[in-house]
Formats: C-alpha cells, structure tokens, sequence
C-alpha cells in the first residue's frame, strides 16, 4: 500500500458533450478544492479520466466533505496501490484484517484503460481479490447482499481499493445553472427547496421577508441558520442572506384584506424577490410551495400569485409529499427547530380562500401594494451567512 485518496464519481454530467462535460468537471474540481480548504483537509484534486481524485492524508474525512456537494454521486475514501493483481490482493487482505469472520462480502472491481494495460480482467480481479478476502477473514462470499463491499477502480498507473461509499447528493455542479432568488422563510420546506435547486447546479441568492410583528426575531434567526446551513454546501460562493424589511406592508395588508390575504402576501414577495433578482442577475425565483399543502398553494391559488411576476418561479416541491419534504430537510440538517411557528401563518385568514379569481384578487388589495414590495426589497440589509 503506497497512499490514500478519495475517488471522487459523477453521474449525468458524464452524458453531456466533450466540451460541456469538460465545463462541468472542472467546476467540481474548483468546488471540491474550496470545500476541502473550508474543512481544513490537505489535498491535492485532480481531474482525472471521468474521476475527481483527491489526494489526502485523511481521505475518510475529505470522504465526507466531498459526498455533501452537488453533482457528487459517491465519494470513496481509497488505499492506492500499484495496478498489479499481487498488489490489489495484498490490499484487499489488509483492508480485510478486521472485519468479522461472520460477515459476509463481495469484491466489485472496473479496470480502465487499453485492452493490453493488464494481464488481467476485472473478473479476474473480483474472483482473485474474493480469494483473497475470504483467506484472511474466513468470511463468506455473498455476491447479492454482502455486508461489506470491496471497490476496486485498476487504472493503467495504479489502482484503487476502498471498503467505503459515501453517496452524494447527485445532481450537477453547483454554478452550472445560473442563480436564482430562493424566498426562504426557515420553516421545514423552503430549505429543501432552496438544495434541491443548488442540487441541480444553479446557484441561490437567499431571501428573507420580515414581516415585523407578525415574524420575530426568532423567526429571522432561525431563517439565518437555515441559509448558513446552505451556505456550507456552496464553498464557492458568497451565499449572504438577504433581509426585506416588510412589516409596515403586512400590517396594512392584515388590516385592509381578509379572505384573500395570504395571495397578496405571497404577490407582494414575489414581486420583492423579482427586484432583487435584477440586482443579483438572477434568471427565476424559488419557493417552497407544494400543491395543496395549504390554501394558498392550491393549483387556482398558485396561478393567481404567479401572475404578479415576470420570471419563472420554480416550485422543486410542487408534487412532493409532507412526510418526503420532512425526511429531505432531516437529512439536510435544517429541520431542527423548524417546527418554530412563522409568521405567515399568523397572517392567515380564519377563513382563507381557496379558488380564488385574479379580479377578485386585485379588487381586494391595496393599490401600492407591489409598488411598495418592491420598495421594500430596494431597502433590503444582508446577513453574511456563509463561513
């Protein structure tokens, strides 16, 4: 055994072109390098075949670091030793050396290169490098379910062995896709919805709406860890929160509409989260809303708020289930304390309406309301939330 690294694998950009596959790869080079900074992990990355590999004295944490980023598919933490079928066997027998002799296993094994590289298939290497495991752990081979799986990837200069997969997130490149402004409330969805869109590589500007007396500071606080917690992820980027001071406007609006209050609230964000797009050159905006999860999310409902802004307005949970959206933010790590209640939600009409028209909409509002939405985003403060 000579080093250790980390093998690095990506999914669907390697079904691009040559020329944006290129793009994309050197994009997550550049993400995985900064993560690893940010983490404190020592490491050379590289962009090899159609692998990251990553250099390193303590792979099992770069490990880590590297299956949290879009468009990583699995991170292996690896021994590196020379592509010979005695070197590959020796490394399996001492990666081997504690596992239980109860346990059973399997060795998958990928050899790369030109058809004279090695004396040797990759069949060759799964049956010889099985051999090898069973001798030194008396474990049995179990080639549908094993307890544990040993990874070798043979190249033509040296070969990799690892006993570990970490999966990513999957997706594409953070920053291959442009930015968008994510509305981001700090409740259990926005988060989610916010990842999942970085998760299909385009970078989010971070909004918050401050609704005065009807949000809180714990509200703010909560939505400022909630965009720390993405900021971890885009190790690249500035990812500040942006903070749109519109408590003035939600008192008034409580005051002035009832049954149709919440389509006001929501036109009135889009349309602040539409003027800071223009600043930040941002191609659409994101929200957490899923159908039917509440009154103002019913697809009539959804039609009529969507009509107060020009650009697309992504909704990456449209059709997802509550108890998904949960799981997702759990494994995010945004969901602690955000059952906190959030202001929105004191907003809401004892009766709100559910199948509601544009005029009807329009009729009830305030005349200046967008205008002064918009005027509240132009008055918007940033919170550095990114480390």
């Amino acid at each position: 055994m000579e080093d250790s690294a980390v093998v690095v694998g990506y999914g669907e950009v390697g079904t691009k072109s040559s020329s944006v596959r290129a793009k994309m790869e050197r994009r997550l080079r550049e993400q995985v390098a900064a993560a690893l900074d940010a983490a404190g992990v020592a490491a050379d990355v590289e962009r090899r075949w159609s692998r990251i590999v990553v250099r390193t004295d303590d792979a099992a944490t770069a490990a880590a670091v590297c299956g949290r980023l879009p468009g990583v598919v699995s991170a292996r933490p690896s021994t590196v030793c020379p592509p010979t079928m005695s070197a590959i066997t020796a490394t399996l027998s001492a990666l081997a050396g504690t596992q239980a002799a109860d346990s059973t296993v399997a060795v998958r094994a990928t050899r790369a290169g030109p058809a004279n590289a090695h004396p040797f298939s990759s069949r060759d290497i799964e049956r010889e490098g099985g051999r090898a495991v069973v001798e030194a752990t008396g474990a049995t081979v179990d080639l549908d379910d094993p307890d544990v799986t040993y990874r070798v990837e043979c190249r033509e200069e040296e070969a990799f062995v690892s006993t570990t997969t970490i999966e990513g997130p999957g997706g594409l490149p953070l920053g291959t896709q442009g930015r968008a402004v994510a509305l981001l409330s700090g409740g259990i969805d926005s988060p989610v919805a916010a990842w999942e869109t970085m998760r299909r590589g385009c970078l989010v500007a971070p909004v918050y709406v401050d609704l005065g007396d009807y949000g809180g500071p714990d509200h703010r606080g909560r939505a400022e860890q909630v965009a720390s917690a993405l900021a971890e992820r885009a190790p690249c980027e500035a990812m500040a929160l942006r903070v749109v001071p519109m408590g003035p406007l939600v008192a008034d609006l409580v005051e002035a509409v009832v049954d149709t209050r919440m389509l006001s609230l929501r036109r009135a964000m889009l349309v602040a989260a539409e003027e800071l797009a223009e600043e930040l050159d941002a191609h659409s905006l994101v929200t957490g809303e899923s159908m039917g999860q509440k009154s103002s999310q019913t697809g009539v409902n959804l039609r009529v708020t969507d009509a107060a802004a020009t650009l697309p307005v992504h909704r990456p949970l449209l059709t997802w289930d509550k108890s998904d959206i949960v799981a997702a933010a759990r494994e995010l790590g945004t969901y602690d304390d955000a059952t906190l209640p959030v202001g929105c939600e004191r907003v809401a009409p004892d009766h709100p309406e559910t199948y509601a028209t544009l005029e009807g909409v329009l009729d009830a509002e305030p005349d200046d309301l967008l205008p002064r939405a918009r005027a509240a985003a132009r008055e918007a403060t940033i919170v550095r939330t990114d480390r």
